[in-house]
């Protein structure tokens, strides 16, 4: 079984940020199923900046690669 996941990813501290991108994975979250997690990530994509920039530091203080603690 998959684990749906939404995650943001960042070039570098307070570098550009990617939902779904492919650089340091500095947020996820797991997710029940498919559909919600698609559902946050379309949602996330519209947030400003300071929202999203505020949600990594909520997890993430440091922006350090979660790679490695994910899933």
């Amino acid at each position: 079984m998959k684990q749906p996941v939404v995650y943001i990813l960042a070039s570098k501290p307070y570098g550009t940020l990617y939902i779904g991108g492919v650089h340091t994975l500095v947020y996820f979250e797991l997710h029940a199923d498919m559909y919600e997690a698609i559902q946050r990530e379309k949602r996330l994509k519209k947030w400003n900046r300071a929202w999203k920039i505020r949600l990594i530091e909520e997890m993430n203080p440091e922006w350090k690669d979660l790679s490695g603690q994910a899933f």
